[in-house]
């Protein structure tokens, strides 16, 4: 117990926390709010940049530091390669989706994130606690301006090989991600996303046993147990996404925040159907049409996510969940509806008494 105790304090000070509780960056549902409570509560707020321009990278940054502690990280998506294009595929999904949302146009496709390079330059010149990575490792350069600048890399790892990879790169922290996470997982090799599914807890000791780094444990982590059992294991520091998304600073939409509350392990599914990377959502009437033998084939990232644009638009506005992209981790009927800084007290709290 004495070294648990140690390497999380040693954790906690190294980036001022009071708790070793970090919020997951999540695209899309990142908001301010949640990240300025979960500051204020002693945690790590953080912001899922992936679908941002630099100057709203800024903005976000800026709100949160005035009005939290400054204890944030901003995620970015490693770029993919270019995407291989296929008309006739595109045009299937077109004609599909006229059942699920508005008219696709045909250069919905053509959609594609903003400038990686620009993205880098905001988040250094932002100057948060942390820059983590998902899908891949930072480029060198990269890794050499954060350095310099005193920003810590945090490494999303899916398997011991990409620990290893993003150790011998120089993050400074290893975050283990478990197959029980909701959305996209961190693969580096899409094409891999599905082959290599490791749950949290055979690939938390594992990733322990290879590198030498600090390691944070996320997937499926929703409440004190979650918390204990990774801490006891020789995590740092735990990551919570969906356990966390029916607290009412994340502004959910209604009908996705109450799904969460009854959908079982077994109600989760991996789908590309909404961008093209393998992410877990909620098994919804949409997904489970796309899993169907006369459905389209996905369409690679970030074509498919262009495609389906207007379709999660409208499903957001409508509060339709069947047509919404749900993220879901295996947890989330652990999430609670609870203001952020009293759910995190209890959980801490209830973890640390399972601890002693």
């Amino acid at each position: 117990m004495a070294g648990l105790s140690a390497r999380v304090k040693s954790f906690q000070s190294r980036f001022g926390l009071k708790l070793p509780i970090l919020l997951a960056p999540m695209a899309g549902a990142s908001p301010a709010s949640m990240s300025i409570v979960v500051e204020r509560a002693g945690g790590m707020g953080a912001l899922g940049a992936l679908l941002l321009p630099p100057a709203e990278i800024m903005a976000w940054c800026n709100e949160v530091r005035s009005a939290g502690s400054g204890r944030f990280q901003v995620n970015l998506w490693i770029p993919d390669p270019p995407p291989s294009r296929d008309a006739t595929q595109e045009a299937r999904w077109r004609e599909f989706l006229q059942a699920w949302g508005p008219e696709v146009g045909a250069d919905a496709a053509d959609a594609r994130p903003p400038d990686f390079n620009l993205q880098c330059d905001a988040l250094i010149a932002a100057a948060p606690l942390a820059a983590s990575s998902i899908m891949g490792v930072y480029p060198a350069a990269t890794v050499a301006r954060l350095k310099r600048a005193g920003i810590a890399w945090f490494a999303n790892a899916t398997t011991v090989a990409e620990a290893r990879v993003a150790e011998a790169a120089g993050a400074d922290v290893i975050v283990a991600q478990g197959s029980e996470a909701g959305g996209h997982r961190g693969s580096f090799d899409a094409t891999q996303a599905e082959r290599q599914q490791v749950g949290l807890f055979a690939l938390l000791p594992a990733v322990l046993d290879t590198v030498k780094l600090p390691v944070v444990a996320t997937g499926g982590i929703a409440d004190e147990r979650g918390i204990a059992a990774a801490l006891l294991m020789g995590a740092s520091a735990v990551q919570m996404g969906t356990g966390l998304l029916r607290c009412p600073e994340e502004q959910l939409p209604a009908a996705w925040a109450n799904a969460l509350a009854t959908t079982a392990p077994e109600d989760t599914v991996l789908t590309r159907a909404f961008s093209g990377r393998a992410g877990r959502a909620i098994a919804t009437a949409y997904v489970r049409a796309t899993q169907a033998s006369d459905a389209p084939r996905p369409a690679p990232y970030p074509v498919q996510r262009g495609l389906t644009a207007a379709m999660r638009r409208t499903a957001q506005s409508d509060n339709d969940l069947n047509r919404m992209q749900a993220w879901c981790g295996q947890s989330a009927a652990l999430a609670r509806a609870e203001p952020a800084a009293e759910l995190l007290r209890r959980l801490w709290d209830g973890a640390q008494a399972l601890l002693s």
